[in-house]
This record gives C-alpha cells, sequence and structure tokens, in this order.
C-alpha cells in the first residue's frame, strides 16, 4: 500500500490472521510500542479486548494468538501480565524498515486516507484592521501546516481567507483613520477619535499616506464620503500588509474570498430566504430568527436579519459557508478559529444542517492564545489598544523557522509560551535547531560518503545488533502511523513531536559509534539517509526548512 512500511503490514497481517484463527471473522488490531522496557518490541492487547467476546480466559486467548502467530520477522513471543502479547523482532524486520523506506523516498508515509475528495482550509481570516500578531501567526501555521499534511494524506485541498471587508469594524477603522488625519492636520477637534477606535501607530502611518496622496481636501468633505474614502484606503493597505507577511511566513492562499461580494450579490438574503422556505428560519417582532433552539438546544433562537434590516455576522457566515458547500462543492469545510467562538460551532452546523449537508463534515479548529515571553517576562498585547508584538517583528528576532516549528509545539487549543530567548538561541535547547542539525548532519554523512565513490545499495543488518540502530530504525517503522494521527485528527503538533524524537534516535545513533570509516558503514549510512528523509518530510509539512549545513 502507498505510504505504508510493507515489514510493518506483514507484522500486523500476522496478528490479524492469529486471531481470525480463533474463530473471529474480522479484525483490524494491530501491534503498538510497549510502555515499557523488556516488553519486547511490539506488544497487543487483543487477548483483553476478545475475552467477552470469546468467552474465554485472555490469559488462554494470549496463548492461542501465541500458537498461530507466524511472521518471518518475528525471533521471540512472551504472554505478560493479564494476556499481553510481547513480540521481540529480529534484524530483517529493521532492515527491511529501512530498505522500503529508501525505496518510497518522498512518498514515504504519504497514505492516502482523502481519495481526492475536495477539501477547503479556512484559516487567518484576520479582520484588515490592523498587522498580524503572533496569535495569527499561529493560526497561519496551523491551518497551512493542516493543508500541508492533508495534501500529502490523498486530499484535493483548497486554501481560503475570508476577508472581512464589511461592517461595524471596517466603519470603525475608516472613523479612527479618518480621525488622525484631522489630527495630523491641527484639526482633531472637528472629527473626534471614535470611542472604540483603532489605537496603533499603523492608523498615524496610514493618514499620512492619505495626507501625502491627497492633501487636505477631506477636511471639507461630507462626513460619509470621507469615511467611505478612508475605510476602503485603510483596508486595502493593512490587507496587503497580511498578504506580505504571510507570503514571508510560508503561507499561501488559493483564494481571498470578500465578505463584501457576498453582500454586493444579494448572497446572504438569498440564503435567508432559503432557510426561511425550508422551516428553518421565522420573522418576529420585525426580524428574522434561525430555529436553533429547536435544531441544536440552544437556549435561545439567533438573530439573522436585525429589526432594522441589517444582517448578523451569523447570517454571512451561513451565507459564506452556503457558498462553500453548495455553491463551490467542497465536501469537506475545516476553520480555523480563536478559541473564544467555542459556542458558535454548533449553531453553524446547524445551519449546515439546514442546508442539507451533513454537518460532520464541517470541522473547526479553535486555537488558544499565545504567551509571548521575553527576557523571562509576558508581553501584554491588545490589537485595538495597539499593544501588540506584530508577526513581521517575531519573524525579525526570532525567524520564520523557529516562529513555525515554536507555534506547532502543542496542541492548537491549548495555550503555548512562546519563549522569544530560546527561539533564538543556536543550540540543542532549542527543538528546531535540534531538528534541522539532525538532518544537517545527515546531509554531511551523505557529502562524505559520495566523495569516497562509494555504495549503499550493499545489504547489511549487523547494525541491528545495535540499540541505538534498531531504536532509530523503529522510529522510521512508525512515520505512516505518525502521519495518519496528524492527518485524521488535523493535528501538527503530532509531527513536531516525532519530529524531536526522530531527531533525537539519530542523534544518539550518530553518537554511538562511527558511521563513515565503519567496517559495516553501508548499513550506517542507509540509516542515517532513511532518518534524514523523513526529517525532511517532517519539516517540509510544518513548513520549516531543512538545512544541509549549519
Amino acid at each position: 500500500m502507498k505510504g505504508e512500511n510493507t515489514a510493518v503490514i506483514k507484522l500486523n497481517e500476522a496478528l490479524q490472521n492469529a486471531i481470525k484463527s480463533l474463530g473471529i471473522e474480522s479484525t483490524d488490531e494491530t501491534f503498538e510500542r510497549p510502555r515499557n522496557e523488556g516488553h519486547g518490541d511490539r506488544a497487543s492487547s487483543a487477548a483483553m479486548k476478545l475475552a467477552k467476546t470469546l468467552r474465554q480466559k485472555p490469559l488462554d486467548i494470549a496463548k492461542k494468538i501465541a500458537e498461530n502467530l507466524q511472521c518471518e520477522y518475528i525471533e521471540k513471543i512472551e504472554i505478560a501480565g493479564a494476556g499481553f502479547v510481547n513480540v521481540f523482532l529480529n534484524k530483517k524486520f529493521y532492515a527491511d524498515v529501512i530498505e522500503d523506506a529508501l525505496k518510497q523516498e518522498n512518498n514515504y508515509g504519504s497514505v492516502n486516507l482523502g481519495n481526492n475528495k475536495k477539501v477547503q482550509v479556512e484559516f487567518v481570516s484576520a479582520n484588515p484592521t490592523g498587522p498580524l500578531h503572533i496569535g495569527h501567526g499561529r493560526g497561519a501555521a496551523l491551518g497551512d501546516s493542516v493543508a500541508r499534511i492533508l495534501e500529502f494524506t490523498g486530499w484535493d485541498v483548497q486554501r481560503e481567507y475570508y476577508v472581512n471587508d464589511s461592517g461595524l469594524q471596517i466603519e470603525t477603522l475608516g472613523r479612527s483613520t479618518l480621525a488622525r488625519y484631522f489630527e495630523i492636520l491641527g484639526q482633531g477637534s472637528k472629527f473626534p477619535f471614535p470611542e472604540n477606535g483603532y489605537k496603533g501607530g499603523y492608523i498615524y502611518d496610514i493618514a499620512r499616506e492619505i495626507i501625502d496622496l491627497e492633501g487636505e481636501k477631506f477636511l471639507e468633505m461630507p462626513e460619509d464620503e470621507s469615511v467611505n474614502y478612508f475605510k476602503k484606503y485603510a483596508a486595502e493597505k493593512i490587507m496587503g500588509e497580511i498578504k506580505n507577511d504571510l507570503e514571508r511566513f510560508r503561507v499561501k492562499f488559493d483564494k481571498f474570498f470578500s465578505e463584501g461580494f457576498l453582500h454586493e450579490n444579494n448572497l446572504v438574503r438569498s440564503a435567508m430566504n432559503e432557510l426561511k422556505a425550508n422551516g428553518f428560519a421565522y420573522e418576529q417582532d420585525g426580524a428574522l430568527w434561525f430555529k436553533t433552539e429547536d435544531t441544536i438546544g440552544d437556549d435561545k433562537d439567533r438573530v439573522l436579519i436585525r429589526a432594522n434590516g441589517v444582517p448578523t455576522y451569523f447570517a454571512s457566515d451561513i451565507a459564506y459557508h452556503r457558498n462553500k458547500f453548495i455553491t463551490r462543492g467542497f465536501e469537506r469545510v475545516i476553520d480555523v478559529w480563536g478559541a473564544d467562538h467555542h459556542g458558535y460551532i454548533a449553531r453553524v452546523k446547524a445551519a449546515i444542517k439546514a442546508m442539507g449537508k451533513n454537518p460532520d463534515d464541517f470541522d473547526v479548529l479553535l486555537i488558544q492564545l499565545v504567551n509571548l515571553i521575553r527576557d523571562g517576562k509576558s508581553v501584554n498585547m491588545s490589537t485595538r489598544a495597539g499593544e501588540f508584538v506584530t508577526l513581521s517583528e517575531v519573524l525579525d528576532e526570532a525567524g520564520v523557522d523557529a516562529a513555525r516549528f515554536f507555534l506547532l509545539m502543542r496542541k492548537s487549543d491549548s495555550k503555548i509560551d512562546f519563549d522569544m530567548d530560546l527561539a533564538k538561541k543556536q543550540g540543542n535547547e532549542n527543538p528546531v535547531y535540534y531538528v534541522q542539525y539532525a538532518h544537517a548532519r545527515v546531509c554531511g554523512i551523505m557529502r562524505e560518503y559520495e566523495k569516497q565513490n562509494a555504495k549503499i545499495s550493499d545489504e547489511n543488518k549487523n547494525i541491528f545488533n545495535e540499540k541505538e540502530a534498531r531504536e532509530l530504525a523503529d522510529m522510521i517503522a512508525f512515520f505512516p502511523d505518525e502521519i495518519k494521527s496528524a492527518s485524521l485528527t488535523l493535528s501538527p503538533h503530532v509531527l513536531t513531536a516525532y519530529a524531536a524524537s526522530l531527531a533525537g534516535a539519530f542523534h544518539s545513533f550518530y553518537n554511538s559509534g562511527r558511521i563513515i570509516d565503519a567496517p559495516d558503514s553501508a548499513g550506517r549510512v542507509k540509516l542515517s539517509r532513511a532518518a534524514g528523509n523523513i526529517i525532511a518530510k517532517c519539516l517540509e509539512l510544518i513548513g520549516v526548512n531543512a538545512p544541509e549545513r549549519m
């Protein structure tokens, strides 16, 4: 099977056949890595799971499984505890794992889970009211890495940024910028700064640009006309900077979808009329309401169109997701939202169900806050108050590689401490440096080996007498499973953790003895190259460079 490891497949098939010999029609049981040393190289708890079905003691079932377990890779079998089947693997298993990993090279781990189905990943989608900050960076790294992992596992992926270029926040942006324009020209009393305006220094910068372009002509123009110009100019300027930051962060989008498009093309009203016609919405007190109380057990129904005729954000989101599922035909949609939107998920799922689509095809990844630490202290941030560290500043200071790796080291819905001082360190205590250094070491080995015009096609199993070599090969054997886990759970942090463990196993192997000048150098170089390939793939899937020299 593409992406899988043949040796691992054969081992698991042997377990499945042994279970079937007990009269079980089908099973997907696989071997796992034992939790404790001395319990073999692989273990199965199948006997305990089957005890109720077979009406036998787990220990008796385990003995029968062991008797019927036939595989060329098994050296010894032991029964332990209440019914664990512990397996000790021979050198051929590890050698075949490496051969298969090298044979597949860049495709190793690329298990087909998506069958080329269309999936859209929508992420970042920050309002164009200010620069991206490190929190937005976490969403960018997460969404982009999820998209990369899904592509690697057989999905047809589109990356999208939803541009909130309509509504109150854009109006506030325009008024904030216009107020600074008046202030700079010494006429601040004529247009006071809005109470909830955006206070960052970037607002002054945009106002000065407009002065350079247009002069003082807005001092005498009608307010509505001025605000419309300023909000459009400011939003486009900020959006341009956002795109620049994202490109620098190695994040590219297939589409930037404008909220304004929904309103300009009457798609919000159309979606609301459809809900009403199908009995999912009703009018009351001059407003249009969605039946969230009946549909999902919400504490109350939710307003779609206010009594003054203005659509809510919920209405726009329904129209937007209708466009995703119905108009553009995505078979699966994944949104990346801030953790404060947790309560909103069920409502959007209810709307998707009302459209006639399966709400299970809609996934939301929630991202928690990033606690930026500098000099051992937390940095306070507030976007509206203009007190925040921009993503651009983080990239200037820590670099793209460290920023992406650090932001993907924890599960997305867990808070993360971003230690700026650690991110800048050039040493093994910095996890991204530690992983990249392992790859650079492998590249150094390959360069030296090629200088000697040596070949690495020789078969050599002797290296697997050594604990460090077996542990490294074992890590390589599990790579397809790690990829599966990362894809099925939409969790790039699985790969950062795996990459760090794999790098650690390689460093231990590297430090355990010579590689190039050893009698069994061919086998050692093979093992090194396989590890290097997989480290490079892990880094690629999280958007981090794999340097050849450090």
